[in-house]
Protein backbone atom coordinates (compact mmCIF):
# COMPACT_ATOMS: atom_id res chain seq x y z
CA UNK A 1 0.00 0.00 0.00
CA UNK A 2 1.28 3.75 -0.67
CA UNK A 3 1.56 5.97 2.27
CA UNK A 4 2.60 9.75 2.70
CA UNK A 5 5.75 10.39 4.09
CA UNK A 6 4.86 13.74 5.59
CA UNK A 7 8.19 14.66 7.15
CA UNK A 8 11.89 13.50 7.24
CA UNK A 9 13.74 13.47 10.77
CA UNK A 10 17.32 14.49 10.62
CA UNK A 11 18.00 14.66 7.57
CA UNK A 12 21.52 14.78 7.34
CA UNK A 13 21.91 16.61 10.96
CA UNK A 14 18.66 18.63 10.88
CA UNK A 15 17.26 18.93 14.00
CA UNK A 16 13.75 19.22 12.94
CA UNK A 17 11.45 17.73 10.78
CA UNK A 18 11.31 19.03 7.15
CA UNK A 19 8.71 18.47 4.36
CA UNK A 20 10.02 15.57 2.16
CA UNK A 21 7.64 16.88 -0.33
CA UNK A 22 6.55 20.29 0.41
CA UNK A 23 5.36 20.99 -3.68
CA UNK A 24 3.13 17.87 -3.38
CA UNK A 25 1.60 18.71 0.34
CA UNK A 26 -1.19 20.69 -1.33
CA UNK A 27 -2.46 18.13 -3.69
CA UNK A 28 -5.25 15.51 -3.69
CA UNK A 29 -4.49 12.00 -2.70
CA UNK A 30 -5.09 9.82 -5.46
CA UNK A 31 -6.61 6.36 -5.19
CA UNK A 32 -4.93 3.48 -3.68
CA UNK A 33 -4.73 0.44 -6.68
CA UNK A 34 -4.90 -2.92 -5.70
CA UNK A 35 -1.63 -4.25 -7.00
CA UNK A 36 -1.70 -7.38 -8.87
CA UNK A 37 -0.44 -11.12 -8.47
CA UNK A 38 2.50 -10.13 -10.85
CA UNK A 39 4.20 -6.76 -8.48
CA UNK A 40 4.37 -9.16 -5.62
CA UNK A 41 7.99 -8.92 -3.92
CA UNK A 42 9.65 -10.13 -0.68
CA UNK A 43 10.74 -8.18 2.01
CA UNK A 44 14.37 -8.11 2.75
CA UNK A 45 15.95 -9.25 6.18
CA UNK A 46 18.79 -12.11 5.25
CA UNK A 47 22.29 -11.99 7.16
CA UNK A 48 23.77 -10.51 3.66
CA UNK A 49 20.97 -8.03 3.40
CA UNK A 50 21.95 -6.50 6.96
CA UNK A 51 25.95 -7.23 5.77
CA UNK A 52 24.94 -4.89 2.99
CA UNK A 53 23.24 -2.02 4.90
CA UNK A 54 26.09 -2.10 7.49
CA UNK A 55 28.43 -1.31 4.90
CA UNK A 56 26.25 1.57 3.58
CA UNK A 57 25.90 2.70 7.05
CA UNK A 58 29.27 2.77 8.43
CA UNK A 59 30.41 4.79 4.80
CA UNK A 60 27.60 7.41 5.29
CA UNK A 61 26.12 6.70 1.97
CA UNK A 62 23.13 7.12 0.43
CA UNK A 63 21.10 4.47 -1.86
CA UNK A 64 18.44 5.15 -4.63
CA UNK A 65 17.19 1.66 -3.28
CA UNK A 66 16.07 3.58 -0.21
CA UNK A 67 15.57 6.71 -1.16
CA UNK A 68 13.39 5.86 -4.24
CA UNK A 69 11.74 3.59 -2.47
CA UNK A 70 12.76 0.36 -4.99
CA UNK A 71 10.80 -2.41 -4.90
CA UNK A 72 13.51 -4.74 -5.55
CA UNK A 73 15.20 -4.03 -2.20
CA UNK A 74 14.77 -6.77 -0.92
CA UNK A 75 16.51 -9.10 -3.99
CA UNK A 76 19.17 -6.72 -4.57
CA UNK A 77 20.48 -6.07 -0.87
CA UNK A 78 20.56 -9.88 -0.53
CA UNK A 79 22.85 -10.44 -3.29
CA UNK A 80 25.32 -7.29 -2.01
CA UNK A 81 23.69 -5.28 -4.72
CA UNK A 82 23.70 -1.83 -4.10
CA UNK A 83 23.19 1.31 -6.11
CA UNK A 84 24.67 4.39 -4.75
CA UNK A 85 22.74 7.79 -4.97
CA UNK A 86 26.02 10.79 -4.86
CA UNK A 87 26.08 14.47 -3.90
CA UNK A 88 23.37 13.94 -1.21
CA UNK A 89 20.00 13.26 -0.69
CA UNK A 90 17.99 16.19 -1.68
CA UNK A 91 17.49 17.20 -5.05
CA UNK A 92 16.58 20.46 -6.82
CA UNK A 93 13.66 18.70 -9.32
CA UNK A 94 10.12 18.18 -7.99
CA UNK A 95 9.30 15.16 -10.23
CA UNK A 96 5.93 14.37 -9.73
CA UNK A 97 6.64 10.52 -9.95
CA UNK A 98 9.70 10.48 -7.53
CA UNK A 99 9.87 9.58 -3.72
CA UNK A 100 13.95 11.49 -3.13
CA UNK A 101 13.35 14.40 -0.74
CA UNK A 102 12.70 18.02 -3.07
CA UNK A 103 14.67 20.99 -1.93
CA UNK A 104 17.68 23.17 -1.53
CA UNK A 105 20.75 20.15 -0.93
CA UNK A 106 23.75 20.97 0.78
CA UNK A 107 27.42 21.55 -0.23
CA UNK A 108 28.88 18.45 -1.71
CA UNK A 109 31.17 16.11 0.79
CA UNK A 110 34.36 15.80 -0.49
CA UNK A 111 35.23 12.38 1.06
CA UNK A 112 32.09 10.96 -0.84
CA UNK A 113 34.11 9.58 -4.15
CA UNK A 114 36.52 7.53 -1.32
CA UNK A 115 33.59 6.28 0.54
CA UNK A 116 31.73 4.81 -2.30
CA UNK A 117 34.83 3.43 -3.58
CA UNK A 118 35.75 1.61 -0.13
CA UNK A 119 31.79 0.49 -0.09
CA UNK A 120 32.44 -1.09 -3.87
CA UNK A 121 35.66 -2.72 -2.38
CA UNK A 122 33.65 -4.47 0.50
CA UNK A 123 30.94 -5.22 -1.26
CA UNK A 124 33.50 -6.92 -3.78
CA UNK A 125 30.64 -5.20 -6.70
CA UNK A 126 31.83 -6.72 -10.17
CA UNK A 127 29.67 -3.86 -11.45
CA UNK A 128 28.43 -1.16 -9.63
CA UNK A 129 25.88 1.58 -10.73
CA UNK A 130 26.50 4.96 -9.65
CA UNK A 131 23.59 7.72 -9.74
CA UNK A 132 22.40 11.05 -8.15
CA UNK A 133 19.99 13.53 -7.44
CA UNK A 134 19.79 16.22 -9.66
CA UNK A 135 21.93 19.57 -8.81
CA UNK A 136 20.56 22.32 -10.95
CA UNK A 137 22.64 24.69 -7.90
CA UNK A 138 25.87 23.57 -9.23
CA UNK A 139 27.27 25.40 -12.03
CA UNK A 140 28.45 21.74 -13.62
CA UNK A 141 25.52 19.85 -12.22
CA UNK A 142 27.63 17.59 -10.19
CA UNK A 143 29.54 16.13 -13.65
CA UNK A 144 33.01 16.63 -11.71
CA UNK A 145 31.66 14.95 -8.51
CA UNK A 146 30.90 12.31 -11.53
CA UNK A 147 34.33 11.97 -12.27
CA UNK A 148 35.80 11.67 -9.00
CA UNK A 149 33.71 9.00 -8.41
CA UNK A 150 34.50 7.27 -10.90
CA UNK A 151 38.42 7.69 -10.85
CA UNK A 152 37.85 6.71 -6.85
CA UNK A 153 36.37 3.45 -7.61
CA UNK A 154 38.63 2.82 -10.54
CA UNK A 155 41.82 3.09 -8.22
CA UNK A 156 40.46 0.89 -4.98
CA UNK A 157 38.54 -1.99 -7.59
CA UNK A 158 40.17 -1.92 -10.82
CA UNK A 159 38.17 -4.81 -12.14
CA UNK A 160 34.60 -3.51 -10.91
CA UNK A 161 32.85 -2.34 -14.22
CA UNK A 162 31.07 1.46 -13.52
CA UNK A 163 27.59 2.31 -14.77
CA UNK A 164 26.54 5.69 -14.44
CA UNK A 165 22.80 7.19 -14.28
CA UNK A 166 22.90 10.52 -14.74
CA UNK A 167 21.10 13.69 -14.31
CA UNK A 168 20.37 15.45 -17.56
CA UNK A 169 23.13 18.37 -16.93
CA UNK A 170 19.95 21.12 -18.12
CA UNK A 171 22.23 24.35 -19.02
CA UNK A 172 25.67 23.17 -17.67
CA UNK A 173 27.86 23.63 -20.55
CA UNK A 174 30.52 21.49 -20.99
CA UNK A 175 29.50 19.33 -18.21
CA UNK A 176 28.61 16.19 -20.25
CA UNK A 177 31.99 15.87 -21.95
CA UNK A 178 33.53 15.74 -18.93
CA UNK A 179 31.79 12.76 -17.21
CA UNK A 180 31.94 10.80 -21.10
CA UNK A 181 35.80 11.53 -20.58
CA UNK A 182 36.14 9.73 -17.88
CA UNK A 183 34.78 6.38 -19.56
CA UNK A 184 32.34 4.96 -17.75
CA UNK A 185 31.28 1.68 -19.00
CA UNK A 186 28.01 2.18 -19.33
CA UNK A 187 26.40 5.93 -19.35
CA UNK A 188 22.55 5.73 -18.81
CA UNK A 189 20.13 8.49 -18.76
CA UNK A 190 16.53 7.99 -18.28
CA UNK A 191 13.61 9.67 -20.89
CA UNK A 192 11.72 8.41 -17.54
CA UNK A 193 8.17 8.44 -19.67
CA UNK A 194 7.04 9.51 -23.35
CA UNK A 195 7.12 13.26 -24.28
CA UNK A 196 2.95 13.98 -23.82
CA UNK A 197 3.55 13.53 -19.84
CA UNK A 198 6.84 15.64 -19.36
CA UNK A 199 4.51 18.85 -18.33
CA UNK A 200 2.84 16.89 -15.16
CA UNK A 201 5.40 14.09 -14.43
CA UNK A 202 9.05 15.40 -15.42
CA UNK A 203 8.28 19.53 -15.53
CA UNK A 204 11.67 20.42 -15.05
CA UNK A 205 13.05 18.36 -17.87
CA UNK A 206 12.98 18.43 -21.68
CA UNK A 207 12.39 15.15 -23.81
CA UNK A 208 14.51 16.44 -26.59
CA UNK A 209 17.05 17.54 -24.86
CA UNK A 210 17.78 14.02 -22.74
CA UNK A 211 17.68 12.24 -26.53
CA UNK A 212 20.08 14.83 -27.48
CA UNK A 213 21.94 14.04 -24.29
CA UNK A 214 22.30 10.18 -25.31
CA UNK A 215 23.06 10.65 -28.76
CA UNK A 216 26.31 13.34 -27.59
CA UNK A 217 27.27 10.87 -25.66
CA UNK A 218 27.74 7.82 -28.73
CA UNK A 219 29.78 11.35 -30.77
CA UNK A 220 31.61 11.64 -28.56
CA UNK A 221 33.26 8.07 -27.59
CA UNK A 222 31.11 5.08 -29.64
CA UNK A 223 32.59 2.33 -27.48
CA UNK A 224 30.36 3.85 -24.50
CA UNK A 225 27.44 1.85 -24.06
CA UNK A 226 24.28 3.71 -23.63
CA UNK A 227 21.13 3.07 -21.49
CA UNK A 228 17.74 4.49 -20.99
CA UNK A 229 14.34 3.29 -19.17
CA UNK A 230 10.89 4.56 -19.10
CA UNK A 231 7.99 3.84 -16.73
CA UNK A 232 4.81 2.63 -17.68
CA UNK A 233 1.06 2.66 -16.29
CA UNK A 234 1.55 6.86 -16.31
CA UNK A 235 -0.93 6.97 -18.70
CA UNK A 236 0.50 6.81 -22.20
CA UNK A 237 -0.22 5.61 -25.34
CA UNK A 238 1.05 2.14 -27.00
CA UNK A 239 2.19 3.91 -30.13
CA UNK A 240 4.15 6.96 -27.65
CA UNK A 241 6.11 4.05 -26.19
CA UNK A 242 6.82 2.63 -29.53
CA UNK A 243 7.90 6.44 -30.98
CA UNK A 244 10.47 6.63 -27.85
CA UNK A 245 11.66 3.71 -29.20
CA UNK A 246 12.25 4.92 -32.43
CA UNK A 247 13.86 7.97 -30.72
CA UNK A 248 16.50 6.38 -28.78
CA UNK A 249 17.50 4.16 -31.83
CA UNK A 250 17.91 7.43 -33.81
CA UNK A 251 19.97 8.57 -30.62
CA UNK A 252 21.93 4.84 -31.22
CA UNK A 253 20.81 4.01 -27.89
CA UNK A 254 21.61 0.02 -27.16
CA UNK A 255 19.65 -0.56 -24.10
CA UNK A 256 16.10 0.05 -23.65
CA UNK A 257 14.35 -0.63 -19.46
CA UNK A 258 11.00 -0.75 -19.08
CA UNK A 259 8.93 -1.01 -16.12
CA UNK A 260 5.70 -0.43 -14.38
CA UNK A 261 5.31 2.88 -12.33
CA UNK A 262 4.54 2.42 -8.67
CA UNK A 263 3.44 5.27 -7.44
CA UNK A 264 5.07 6.55 -3.67
CA UNK A 265 2.40 7.74 -2.28
CA UNK A 266 -1.20 9.27 -2.64
CA UNK A 267 0.22 12.40 -3.05
CA UNK A 268 2.82 11.70 -5.72
CA UNK A 269 1.44 11.10 -9.93
CA UNK A 270 -1.56 8.29 -10.06
CA UNK A 271 -1.15 4.86 -11.49
CA UNK A 272 -3.05 4.95 -14.35
CA UNK A 273 -3.29 1.36 -15.00
CA UNK A 274 -1.16 -1.94 -13.79
CA UNK A 275 0.58 -2.83 -17.28
CA UNK A 276 0.06 -6.82 -17.41
CA UNK A 277 3.23 -9.14 -18.12
CA UNK A 278 2.30 -10.09 -22.01
CA UNK A 279 2.23 -6.42 -22.33
CA UNK A 280 6.09 -6.19 -21.06
CA UNK A 281 6.91 -9.61 -23.58
CA UNK A 282 5.01 -7.15 -26.40
CA UNK A 283 7.41 -4.29 -25.77
CA UNK A 284 10.45 -6.10 -25.57
CA UNK A 285 10.15 -8.15 -28.69
CA UNK A 286 9.50 -4.97 -30.72
CA UNK A 287 12.48 -3.13 -29.03
CA UNK A 288 14.66 -6.26 -30.70
CA UNK A 289 13.05 -6.05 -33.90
CA UNK A 290 14.47 -2.30 -33.96
CA UNK A 291 17.45 -2.76 -32.89
CA UNK A 292 18.24 -2.63 -29.30
CA UNK A 293 21.16 -4.69 -27.93
CA UNK A 294 19.99 -5.10 -24.75
CA UNK A 295 16.18 -4.76 -23.39
CA UNK A 296 14.56 -5.38 -19.74
CA UNK A 297 10.81 -5.33 -20.30
CA UNK A 298 8.98 -6.55 -17.40
CA UNK A 299 6.55 -5.05 -14.13
CA UNK A 300 9.44 -4.85 -11.59
CA UNK A 301 12.15 -3.62 -14.19
CA UNK A 302 14.19 -0.79 -13.24
CA UNK A 303 17.28 0.66 -14.35
CA UNK A 304 20.12 -0.56 -11.73
CA UNK A 305 17.78 -3.84 -11.58
CA UNK A 306 20.31 -7.15 -12.58
CA UNK A 307 22.52 -4.56 -13.95
CA UNK A 308 25.51 -6.31 -13.40
CA UNK A 309 24.14 -9.37 -15.22
CA UNK A 310 22.55 -7.33 -17.90
CA UNK A 311 25.76 -5.62 -18.93
CA UNK A 312 26.95 -9.02 -19.40
CA UNK A 313 24.97 -9.70 -21.72
CA UNK A 314 25.04 -6.59 -23.35
CA UNK A 315 29.07 -7.05 -24.02
CA UNK A 316 28.18 -10.49 -25.34
CA UNK A 317 25.25 -8.89 -28.10
CA UNK A 318 28.27 -5.90 -29.17
CA UNK A 319 30.39 -8.85 -29.81
CA UNK A 320 28.18 -10.91 -32.00
CA UNK A 321 26.95 -7.84 -33.72
CA UNK A 322 30.65 -6.92 -34.90
CA UNK A 323 30.94 -10.98 -35.42
CA UNK A 324 28.52 -10.39 -37.96
CA UNK A 325 29.47 -7.13 -39.37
Amino acid sequence: MATLIDTVAGTRGEAKPRPRHPEKARRPENEVLRKPDWIRVKAGGSAVYEETRNIVRENGLVTVCEEAGCPNIGECWSKKHATMMIMGEICTRACAFCNVITGLPKALDPREPENVAVAVKKLELEHVVITSVDRDDLADGGAQHFVETIAAIRAASPGTTIEILTPDFLRKEGALEKVVAAKPDVFNHNLETVPSNYLTVRPGARYFHSIRLLQRVKEIDPSIFTKSGIMVGLGEERNEVLQLMDDLRCADVDFITIGQYLAPSRKHHRIDRFVTPDEFKSYETIAYTKGFLMVSSSPLTRSSHHAGEDFARLRAARERQMEKA
